[in-house]
């Protein structure tokens, strides 16, 4: 049936070949995902229907987004390029699970703060995985034939309850880029039976905006960079001339499967603001917040200090130049601060918090393109920021991913929005994301961080003066 489906949509593909950015390339091996857990409130029969969904998925691909069944290849004149081939596309893999238990089984619960409301539900990734009977849900992948685009409706007996799990390849999007897509794709669902429905706000896809911004910017180095080259302790590799296939051969990297979710509720979450320094922002106090207690837990986990403690926090490159909002491939940057770990534990909150906005406020197009040109020309900074970036003896991590203000709630195939947003394990040790909690107007804290850590962190009294510890 979906077979058919398919065809019926995308037999309107045309042939084309799209050219890669450099930031594009640099993903491969890593993907986007989600889980968006949606209550049938009204027991439809036809609740999340995987006909529509797909249908919608398939419809939006074919109309707006080719890229998407495209495959990437190396171009005769060695730039990396998605080749979209209507004789050969890679089709999305979308389908249907079961899972013999209620979806409550997989929740975790507690009292809301508005008493007239229902307890706030999160759903236990640990716990799925561990009860459900399912081991682990497809991740996308170029390496196996049409995977790079994920898709799973779960229905769970006896319940309400229907998740989308989506997983898709971060060569395709960045995060803006990805909310973007599974909006407009819901948008297409929601119109299938009006054949002449348009996006009210279409993608723009060329990459050529992206090189063309940055062909008129000069490159200036970030502070990090340098802090890093310092860090090596042999000479920066540098980057081979054809890098194209290198970067397009990365194999996949694994999933980080130690998964644990703090939650913040309004209340809280202001009191972290107040008591650490009220004329920043949250997400800075949050980060000050937890910088100070990671550190600690490292301390502690291997008996010794390490010397660098480092925050980092990517930033959307376009809010800061020309390059229009609606561009959907990968233009996300790392902005990161390199502190001594002695002034994190030392230092006040309002020291801190200075000290990380010092150098992760400096977002600018002239930092971006110099990152461009560091992948171009010193691959090797990448492999020395994947040794500095974690935490270990040698220094403390702490990586924020902030969803909190994406439109993932607006996700509606034409049966209202979720109602609990989660992922699946994802890459990198010491990566948290930062999620909007609609059930109660707080924040859910994913953290990737090793479970001998987080043993110190649910007992950190600094910590659990404002977070609530779901699992």
């Amino acid at each position: 049936m979906l077979a058919s489906t398919a065809y019926d949509y995308l037999k309107a593909v045309k042939a084309q070949e799209i050219e890669l950015g450099t930031i594009d390339m640099a993903t491969f091996g890593v993907n986007l995902d989600g889980v968006y857990i949606y209550k049938n409130a009204n027991s439809d029969s036809q609740f999340m229907s995987l006909e529509r969904i797909a249908s919608g998925f398939y419809k939006v691909v074919a109309d707006y987004y080719p890229m998407v069944v495209g495959r990437p290849s190396v171009s005769k004149n060695g730039k990396g390029v998605m080749i979209v081939d209507p004789d050969n596309l890679c089709i999305p893999d979308i389908a249907e699970l079961t899972v013999n238990h209620p979806a409550e089984k997989f929740f975790e619960t507690r009292d809301n703060v508005d008493k007239a409301k229902d307890t706030v539900k999160f759903f236990n990734l640990r716990k799925f995985y561990h009860d459900s009977g399912v081991n682990r849900l497809s991740k996308a992948t170029y390496n196996r034939d049409n995977a790079a685009a994920i898709v799973r409706v779960i229905r769970f007996a006896g319940s309400n309850y229907v998740a989308l799990y989506i997983s898709m390849s971060h060569v395709l999007f960045d995060g803006l880029g990805a909310t973007m897509f599974f909006n407009n794709w819901a948008e297409c669902t929601r119109n299938l039976d009006n054949p002449s429905h348009t996006l009210q706000n279409p993608p723009v896809n060329d990459r050529k905006v992206v090189t063309d911004y940055f062909d008129t910017v000069t490159a200036v180095e970030p502070p990090h960079t340098k802090h890093l080259k310092e860090q090596s302790t042999v000479p920066i590799m540098p980057t081979p001339d054809n890098f194209a296939p290198i970067l397009i051969g990365t194999p996949d990297i694994p999933a980080f499967e130690e998964q644990h979710l703090l939650h913040f509720t309004p209340d809280k979450l202001e009191q972290v603001r107040h008591d650490i320094d009220k004329t920043q922002t949250t997400n800075l106090t949050l980060a000050v917040l937890l910088s100070k207690v990671v550190l600690q837990a490292d301390i502690q986990a291997f008996n010794s200090m390490p010397k660098w403690s480092y925050v980092m926090f990517p930033y959307d490159c376009r809010k800061s130049t020309g390059i229009p909002t609606m561009y959907s491939g990968n233009l996300s940057f790392s902005a990161i601060a390199p502190l001594e770990s002695q002034a994190v534990l030392d230092g006040s909150g309002k020291e801190i918090a200075q000290a990380i906005k010092e150098h992760c406020s400096k977002t600018s197009g002239e930092y971006a393109k110099s990152t461009i040109d560091t992948i171009e020309n010193e691959i090797g900074v990448l492999f020395q920021a994947g040794a500095s970036l974690c935490n270990s003896a040698d220094s403390s991590y702490v990586g924020l991913t902030n969803l909190r203000y994406m439109p993932l709630y607006s996700i509606d195939f034409g049966y209202g929005g979720p109602e609990i947003l989660s992922c699946d394990y994802f890459v990198r040790e010491g990566m948290s994301r930062i999620y909007a909690n609609k059930q109660d107007g707080g924040i859910d804290l994913v953290m990737n961080i090793k479970d001998n850590l987080f043993e110190y962190l649910k007992t950190s009294e600094e910590l659990l003066k404002y977070a609530d510890v779901i699992f």
